[in-house]
């Protein structure tokens, strides 16, 4: 994995943060850039896994698919285990410990209401190191965040990157659960491949593809380390909202260029963003310059994130500080 990325990697990145299956051609296109320089660049970064390709499921069109939100608090010389054996676990999809060193953000999948239970009932009580817990349902995440660029590419570049169509969710179909599983290994495999995988022509897997994805039922992911990207102050914030501006309210944070992820849910706060900053003084503007202009937002708890276990379905291979985060 690299250590550090130049101005022209960094670029080629967010393109692909904002569209990861786009062409190299594409991307190339975007970044007023040749399609060789962009291949010469960019493949390097996902042989060495820099970069990962990867596919995340929308539980809101996933039947039978519960998902929560944990907090958990542990022993402070056990955390980065319970970070670990959590990030293992096929259920989570991200895994950060906060700020103070004895907490750990999570958030789950899960299959219906007995392996909820489980979880809270038998699993978590069952761990020696957890000291306590809170579980919040996630009721809507709001996708907007999803094309987040880190603040590297212009508005004109942005435009480039055209969204897929919006429809509505298609119909499940048998072939869904294999062309899902081959995406979360690499959502950037040739149609060829995946058409192998679902036992499928290409034509067929990709008009399948473009359906899933327009119909909000899976969302394809670029993972990369932020720190990568000029990112060194990653952030949970925990909103509460007043419930009559609760939509409007999570749809203006989501289009924020530093907001990565919005989402309403149960419990004392009824909204969960992360942040993505430079710095610390970027943070603190955005708490007094974005949420302290809303005044329909009652309250608000930081907690800043020190390492990463998993992130949109993936082990990191390390989990180092953040930079400044502390």
């Amino acid at each position: 994995m690299r250590h550090e990325l130049d101005e022209t990697d960094r670029r080629i990145v967010a393109v692909l943060l904002a569209s990861p299956r786009a062409s190299w051609r594409e991307v190339a296109h975007c970044l007023g850039l040749s399609e060789r320089t962009v291949v010469r660049r960019v493949a390097p970064l996902f042989a060495d896994g820099t970069l990962r390709a990867t596919v995340v499921r929308n539980p809101t069109h996933i039947p039978g698919v519960i998902p929560i939100s944990l907090r958990i608090h542990c022993r402070p010389n056990k955390i980065r285990h319970v970070a670990e054996a959590l990030a293992h676990r096929s259920d989570t999809i991200w895994v950060d410990i906060l700020g103070g060193g004895d907490e750990i953000s999570a958030v789950f999948f899960l299959d219906g209401p007995e392996a909820r239970n489980t979880l809270l009932l038998r699993d978590l009580p069952a761990t020696d190191a957890v000291n306590s817990w809170t579980a919040q349902t996630l009721l809507r995440v709001f996708p907007n965040a999803f094309r987040w660029t880190a603040g590297l590419l212009t508005p004109e570049e942005s435009a480039r990157l055209a969204p897929a169509p919006l429809g509505a969710p298609p119909a499940p179909l048998a072939m869904d659960t294999a062309l899902i599983t081959a995406l979360a290994e690499d959502s950037r495999a040739t149609y060829t491949d995946l058409a192998h995988r679902a036992g499928t022509t290409a034509l067929t897997v990709r008009r399948r593809l473009d359906a899933l994805v327009g119909g909000l039922v899976v969302r394809l992911a670029t993972e990369v380390d932020l720190a990568l990207l000029g990112i060194h102050a990653e952030a949970l914030l925990w909103i509460t909202v007043q419930p009559g501006a609760l939509q409007e309210t999570a749809q203006t944070l989501s289009a924020h260029p530093q907001v990565r992820f919005t989402a309403a849910t149960t419990g004392p706060a009824n909204l969960l963003i992360t942040l993505a900053a430079t710095d610390l003084d970027a943070l603190y503007t955005f708490l007094t310059t974005t949420i302290g202009t809303l005044s329909q937002i009652v309250a608000v708890e930081i907690t800043p994130l020190l390492a990463t276990a998993k992130r949109t379905g993936l082990i990191r291979r390390a989990a180092p500080s953040k930079p400044g985060a502390c």
